[in-house]
């Protein structure tokens, strides 16, 4: 399976655009009023509608009551929920349950001891974003434009596919695609000029990037193990 890349934090149809233009697999949109990339439930159908049968449409909340996500899947009709919170293990089951929807956990990456939480979320969640943890003090758990250590991923087993994502732009994405191999990339602070306002050129910059390092990668292996064994392929929890 090829890469595939979303572009996070989508919020005006001009990025929505350059996102869907560039060739991105996924456009995520933000529903967290304390993020610059806040998109509301008035702007949010638009927003869907031109972006869908192009790109997968992913909805992020952050440890959103059932009462607010019925709302977002009203509106944006999305097809994936992203829970960027401290969703756990059984909220993200029972979201899953509740929507039917596939879900993508967010999990926070600092050291190797964080590993340790991803066989749970991987027995429930349809994907797994494996991303960097907020630094101490920050305000939002995501779009912080601050990488992990991608070595603590050497050799990681997965039954679920994952997304890499944390500080990654277009000068450091075809490093990352190359040493990580994952399944998937999202990208959201890395392709803007200021928070929360995406740059249609850094966006098409990035796809390239990625793009480029995946191909190279596809011809050229480097022999090394991979970090992870999963497929892209969506596959159910079982």
């Amino acid at each position: 399976m090829s890469l595939e890349i979303k572009i996070c934090g989508l919020s005006t149809p001009e990025t929505l655009d350059a996102a869907l233009g560039a060739g991105a697999d996924m456009v995520g949109m933000v529903f967290f009023a304390p993020s610059p990339r806040h998109v509301d439930l008035a702007t949010a159908p638009a927003l869907a509608a031109r972006a869908r049968g192009r790109a997968g449409i992913v909805a992020l909340t952050v440890d959103a009551d059932d009462a607010t996500l019925a709302a977002i899947v009203d509106a944006a009709r999305p097809d994936m929920l992203q829970l960027h919170g401290k969703e756990s293990p059984e909220r993200v089951a029972a979201v899953r349950a509740r929507f039917g929807l596939p879900v993508m956990k967010a999990i926070g990456i600092a050291t190797a001891a964080d590993l340790a939480r991803l066989s749970a979320y991987a027995d429930v969640a349809d994907r797994l974003l494996l991303d960097a943890k907020p630094p101490k003090g920050a305000l939002l758990p995501g779009g912080n434009g601050v990488p992990f250590d991608w070595n603590l991923l050497a050799g990681l087993d997965l039954t679920r596919p994952f997304m890499l994502s944390g500080g990654l732009d277009p000068d450091n994405v075809g490093e990352a695609v190359r040493r990580v191999r994952p399944p998937g990339i999202d990208v959201s602070s890395g392709v803007e000029r200021a928070p929360g306002i995406k740059d249609p050129a850094r966006i098409a910059a990035f796809l390239r990037a990625a793009r480029a390092a995946d191909a190279t990668e596809s011809e050229h292996p480097t022999g090394d193990k991979p970090a992870h064994t999963s497929s892209a392929r969506e596959t159910s929890p079982s």
